[in-house]
């Protein structure tokens, strides 16, 4: 890795021996979100999920994203960024058809997307939340994944970084072609990550026609050539409680209860490179 000087901010790293050019970032400059890059998800899977918030997320003056934990009468929420949107998120949409009857249209509201690309590198800096029960991720997807057999046509999702446990260990390059009885996954792996001073981590993909290659650090991680997208994709930077999606929907995990608040994800930059 070398690194790429970006003036007055901390420097990327990204994969030697090809020239870089940054053409998408935001480094979260002065005291409120730029809503022309980001987006909040509130929506997953057909329906307005509870746990997803619009709160919570603040801009510290010192070019840092913090994404916090919230806690109202026992219940838990998190923010979710997304740059573009995913097309089965929102509810299904009924319209009146010639015959005076009420059709279901198969999909939600179709919004146009903030930002999308195709292939490139992709990096975050960012430091982890402390508390049990939560988990953040960076990553990407397509706004049309899983709608056809070939997932190099209608885009894949490409988890670059997770972590839902406060050991230091990061889940990364899950590569889901689709999901239910399409779903395909390649190259996941899980480490744990070498403690750094500040705390701030650098996780990355390289994303080009032949594969997908990842980054922790300056250090690669894992690659693949599997499923490889040709189509542009959005970038997401989310947390999430834990509990909400599995056993008791509507209630939180036992270790999302044991947290200490305040806690957040914080987040230095996003970046997005491509070859020249």
């Amino acid at each position: 890795m070398v690194k790429y000087e970006v003036p007055n901010h901390e420097p990327s790293y990204v994969p030697e021996g090809r020239k870089w050019k940054l053409v998408w970032s935001d480094e979260f400059d002065g005291t409120e979100l730029d809503r022309s890059k980001w987006d909040f998800r509130l929506y997953f899977w057909g329906r307005r999920f509870q746990t997803y918030t619009n709160e919570g997320v603040e801009l510290d003056g010192n070019s840092n994203l913090k994404i916090h934990l919230i806690e109202k009468n026992g219940q838990y929420y998190s923010a979710q960024l997304q740059t573009g949107y995913n097309s089965f998120d929102f509810p299904k949409e009924t319209q009146p058809n010639p015959w005076g009857q009420r059709e279901i249209w198969p999909l939600g509201e179709i919004r146009k997307p903030l930002f999308m690309h195709r292939y490139g590198y992709y990096e975050v800096r960012c430091k982890f939340q402390q508390q049990p029960g939560w988990w953040s991720a960076f990553w990407l997807q397509s706004p049309s994944i899983g709608t056809t057999y070939d997932p190099t046509f209608s885009g894949i999702e490409v988890d670059i970084m997770e972590n839902f446990t406060r050991d230091g260990i990061v889940t990364s390059g899950n590569i889901f072609g689709g999901y239910g009885r399409q779903f395909k996954e390649d190259a996941r792996i899980k480490y744990k990550v070498e403690e750094t001073e500040d705390g701030f981590h650098r996780f990355g993909v390289h994303w080009h026609e032949n594969g997908y290659v990842f980054y922790c650090d300056g250090k690669e991680t894992t690659r693949t050539d599997k499923y490889v997208s040709r189509v542009e994709q959005f970038i997401l930077l989310t947390t999430e409680c834990m509990g909400y999606r599995s056993g008791n929907m509507d209630q939180p995990s036992e270790e999302l209860k044991k947290a200490v608040l305040p806690d957040c994800f914080t987040v230095d930059y996003v970046r997005v490179f491509d070859e020249i």
